[in-house]
């Protein structure tokens, strides 16, 4: 029997009573994945398996057998517990777990590692509430929601090495999915920057695209820097002004928050209407709110109207998020300015900023 024929069949055995394993006497190993256990699709990446000093050879398992592409993996690799994967699918995630034999016995598994591919749906919306400015010590509840109907989302800590890096929450559904995550008590030694990502239960282990970058802000005890704006505070529409923020102490960072900037979603709505601004009386005439943004309402005002705003559900099409406000027929009544807002089912009393005014004119 060749070398490489036993390493095959070596990687092919399943996690069975046929595995000897003295507890105590042979540590386990570690597994970790390079660059990381969240890739993007076809990007490459190495699961290594560390055993001791002593180590004779390495198994590799996905679930409770070894995947089809372990192997694949050259006998050379194997005894050095590297399992490279050129370009990373979705048939490559899953839990993984190693061992290793020693002279005499095969070690415990490894804790499990979990091989995650990203970018198979649109990207979540993170939002920190009531608000990202929280003070030392204070808690704050991070909520990750997208108009896809996820069965589960995951909350990452980035830039440090966490234990564990990744949180999941069961979704809550109310017209929308969306997850909760509460996070705290918060430093200002340590920085909190997060992504969170939507997946389904048929396939855990293939996450949407991650949402935009969160961080939370953590006032510290030094002293704090100054604000001044450039050329003053008092200023004309569409003028140019600088804030600068500065300081004798030497800090690394300065961050800029506006105060109220998180009672407002970031996106704006486009409003538009077909045929035309233009229309005679007795016409059929239809608003199309739009945004590129997750909405899951649509509201739409008219200037100095005394009614409520009409309200429609969403409909993502042609890549966008969209509602049509029908008036049909239109009379002189109809006449006006109109404007259209946004928002999302878990802040429903949170609106986006709104779209530039549209003037109807009925003849």
């Amino acid at each position: 029997m060749t070398p490489i024929l036993m390493v095959l069949i070596y990687v092919g055995l399943s996690l069975g009573s046929r595995t000897h394993v003295q507890a105590g006497t042979v540590p386990k190993p570690t597994l970790w994945a390079e660059p990381g256990s969240v890739i993007t699709p076809g990007s490459p990446v190495t699961l290594r398996c560390q055993g001791s000093l002593e180590t004779q050879e390495y198994r590799l398992y996905r679930g409770r057998k070894a995947a089809s592409w372990i192997m694949r993996i050259p006998q050379e690799l194997v005894k050095k517990g590297q399992f490279p994967i050129q370009s990373i699918a979705w048939e490559h995630t899953g839990p993984y777990r190693c061992q290793y034999r020693g002279r005499t016995y095969w070690s415990a598994f490894s804790d499990l590692l979990e091989l995650v591919v990203t970018g198979a749906y649109i990207k979540p919306t993170l939002l920190a509430l009531p608000s990202p400015v929280v003070t030392p010590g204070g808690n704050v509840t991070l909520q990750c929601g997208s108009q896809v109907a996820f069965d589960g989302f995951t909350l990452c800590k980035e830039g440090e090495d966490e234990h564990p890096p990744c949180l999941n929450s069961h979704v809550r559904t109310h017209g929308s999915s969306w997850a909760v995550f509460p996070v705290g008590p918060v430093s200002p030694s340590r920085r909190w920057t997060y992504r969170c990502y939507g997946y389904g239960s048929s396939s855990p282990y293939v996450w949407s695209l991650p949402s935009d970058v969160l961080e939370l802000l953590v006032p510290g005890v030094s002293k704090k820097p100054s604000l001044s704006v450039q050329p003053g505070p008092v200023v004309a529409p569409g003028e140019t002004l600088t804030l600068q923020c500065g300081s004798d102490v030497g800090y690394d960072r300065i961050a800029l928050y506006k105060e109220g900037e998180h009672d407002q979603i970031p996106d704006t709505p486009s409003l538009s209407v077909q045929p035309g601004p233009r229309v005679a009386s007795g016409e059929n005439v239809t608003l199309l709110c739009q945004s590129q943004g997750w909405m899951d309402t649509f509201l739409l005002t008219k200037e100095g109207a005394t009614d409520a705003p009409l309200c429609l559900r969403s409909k993502y099409q042609a890549h966008k998020y969209q509602a049509e406000f029908p008036m049909s027929p239109v009379t002189s009544a109809h006449a006006g300015t109109y404007r259209c807002y946004g928002s999302r089912s878990f802040t429903p009393y949170l609106l986006s900023h709104p779209s530039e005014p549209l003037e109807l004119m009925v003849s």
